[in-house]
């Protein structure tokens, strides 16, 4: 190995996560995402040899291409920096399945109000599910879902109890 890719290899560790991902956008030609610094690191040092001493065989290429197509990939691609996730409403379960009322949930018909940024949020309780922007949902951990982007205790999120109601 060529002592001056030994010692960018080196200096890639004392570099801060953002200048990890401004040079890992410099040498691969696309932005990342990636917070990981280890993986950041890794993937810029391979990228660094195989500038400098050539990139993979032939034959490397074709073992990859047969491992890739016996892979499970992603069928779609990942999300744009900023994007959120489309609402959609989930499918509450059939007639068949039985569900007991949790004690913390409000009689149903009550309608619980939560600020988020700066939204008043309504969510109507119903006897099977919760009733947000005209969709149903099974839970309220579904509807905080979809409101923040994020998974979250519903029930912290709406502020409930653990005998029911409003704190």
């Amino acid at each position: 190995m060529d002592v001056n890719l030994a010692s960018d290899i080196a200096a890639l560790k004392r570099l801060t996560v953002l200048e990890l991902r401004l040079r890992y956008a410099e040498l691969f030609g696309d932005p990342t995402r990636a917070g990981n610094k280890p993986w950041l690191v890794k993937r810029i040092a391979w990228r660094l040899q195989a500038l400098a001493e050539g990139d993979l065989s032939e034959r490397a290429r074709r073992r990859a291409a047969e491992l890739a197509n016996d892979a499970d990939l992603r069928r779609s691609p990942p999300r744009e920096a900023g994007t959120r996730r489309r609402r959609r409403a989930p499918v509450l379960p059939g007639p068949a399945t039985t569900r007991c009322r949790d004690v913390r949930l409000p009689r149903p018909g009550t309608v619980l109000t939560r600020s988020y940024r700066e939204q008043l949020l309504r969510v109507t309780v119903l006897t099977e599910g919760f009733e947000f922007d005209g969709h149903i949902y099974p839970s309220l951990s579904a509807v905080a879902k979809v409101i923040t982007g994020a998974h979250y205790n519903g029930f912290l999120f709406f502020r409930l109890r653990r005998t029911g109601g409003r704190r």
